[in-house]
């Protein structure tokens, strides 16, 4: 959606995040359906609040209601919601999307679900769209991007901050690469990466942030026993035991000589597609509704 304005401050972010936290019954909630981080909703929602002059919600137990005032709003907001998708899917025609450009940005380790799988079968159905791949080191360049203009969407991890709309695409799994030899209890519990040897990435790079962020969130610390950018060597040296590896499973090409190994609970890593909160060019549009239909397709 764009970020047309109703009202002297007010703006269909606000309105979207209303209604979700109305129909989740709580902001917590609200925030993980949208992909946002929850203290951006619910100070959009005091926001809008405080320009209105009225109070939308009040406490119930551990979520909120609606107050009347507030049941009133939100059913002017669903028909506002509506009729921008109503105004905009307008202007989503295939023949408008002659000569079109779409940029489109991503981090080094998404990118061959891009350009490898994305692109490809995107451009088979729209051949006079031009993509441009818009390269950034991290999550942080990939929102700078979106906010500056300079790309028109994103592929990128989730959550995203609250000046951006999200849309899930695919959540992938963290699976343990390692030598068939290595005894270790299946599913692996994520604290046995706790000392454990691995094939990393190199320091300060991209990938290696990736993989630094999955470890302190479990909160283990694992040995160095390599640390290289070479990705097309990093099987190798697990096959030469040197070490296992933290890597996706949808990414993962040859296993013959490895074992592949599940955790417990599961290490998943949700991305999708992201846009600033502004009208999408037809051509993004496009790209957007054939992303969520692929996932839908190959799942």
């Amino acid at each position: 959606m764009g970020s047309l304005s109703y009202g002297q401050g007010m703006n269909l972010r606000q309105l979207r995040y209303v209604v979700a936290t109305a129909d989740h019954g709580t902001m917590t909630s609200a925030a993980q359906a949208l992909y946002v981080a929850q203290p951006a909703l619910s100070r959009a929602v005091r926001e809008l609040e405080r320009e209105l002059g009225v109070e939308l919600f009040a406490r119930s137990g551990r979520g909120v209601v609606l107050t009347p005032i507030g049941e009133q709003v939100v059913r002017e907001a669903r028909i506002a919601l509506d009729a921008v998708e109503a105004i905009e899917a307008l202007s989503v025609s295939r023949a408008n999307g002659r000569g079109a450009d779409l940029r489109i940005a991503v981090t080094p380790s998404l990118e061959p679900e891009l350009t490898g799988r994305l692109i490809p079968r995107f451009a088979r159905d729209q051949p006079a769209v031009r993509v441009r791949v818009v390269r950034c080191d991290d999550r942080d360049q990939v929102a700078g991007a979106l906010r500056a203009g300079r790309a028109d969407l994103a592929l990128a991890d989730l959550p995203v901050p609250g000046d951006m709309s999200a849309h899930p695409f695919e959540q992938r799994e963290v699976v343990l690469i390692s030598p068939p030899a290595l005894q270790i209890r299946e599913p692996v519990p994520p604290a046995a990466l706790d000392g454990m040897r691995l094939v990393l990435p190199a320091r300060g790079s991209a990938r290696r942030a990736e993989i630094d962020a999955i470890l302190r969130r479990i909160g283990a610390a694992p040995v160095a026993a390599v640390e290289s950018d070479e990705r097309a060597s990093w099987l190798g040296w697990v096959r030469a035991g040197m070490g296992s590896l933290l890597w996706y499973r949808n990414q993962i090409e040859d296993t013959e000589g490895v074992t592949v190994r599940s955790f417990m609970p599961p290490l998943t890593r949700m991305i999708g597609l992201v846009h600033a909160h502004r009208r999408l060019s037809p051509a993004a549009r496009d790209f957007l509704a054939f992303a969520k239909e692929t996932a839908r397709e190959d799942h």
